[in-house]
């Protein structure tokens, strides 16, 4: 069995953010064994797993990003969508667009401590499109 299903994620602020919950009211019920894949069809956002229950992970992992990608760089050539933007691409590219998850027991198989991020890397919020395919028994 084989299904797919676009939706929007709700526009969030520039940051890392916890959105399993979020994502899994947006699909079907899935299948006893299978496989999902998450595509974010933006590329100033980008999909991620990492810890769930510590909310400093978060902020820690934005003040990482902003300073391994600053904004301003006088070596960038792509600034008419403001100063945000290209250090959006540039973000989005290290992290990636997409994450492919077990799915166990109908639910996603994830570590007890694993929660899906939107990384979001634009400053105005814009809700992000995901085009989820699940594949399974």
């Amino acid at each position: 069995m084989w299904k797919q299903i676009e939706f929007c994620l709700r526009g969030r602020r520039n940051g890392f953010h916890l959105v399993t919950d979020e994502i899994l009211a947006c699909l079907p019920q899935l299948p006893q064994t299978g496989l999902l894949n998450l595509f974010i069809k933006h590329t100033s956002a980008a999909l991620t797993i990492n810890e769930n229950a510590d909310p400093d992970v978060r902020i820690d992992m934005k003040s990482i990003f902003d300073r391994l990608v600053k904004e301003r760089e006088p070596y960038y050539l792509h600034t008419i969508e403001g100063d945000d933007d290209m250090p959006a691409h540039a973000k989005a590219s290290i992290i990636g667009p997409s994450l492919t998850i077990p799915i166990s027991n109908h639910r996603l198989n994830l570590g007890t401590w694993q929660g899906i991020y939107l990384c979001e890397f634009r400053d105005h919020p814009t809700p992000r499109k995901i085009v989820a395919t699940i594949a399974g028994e």
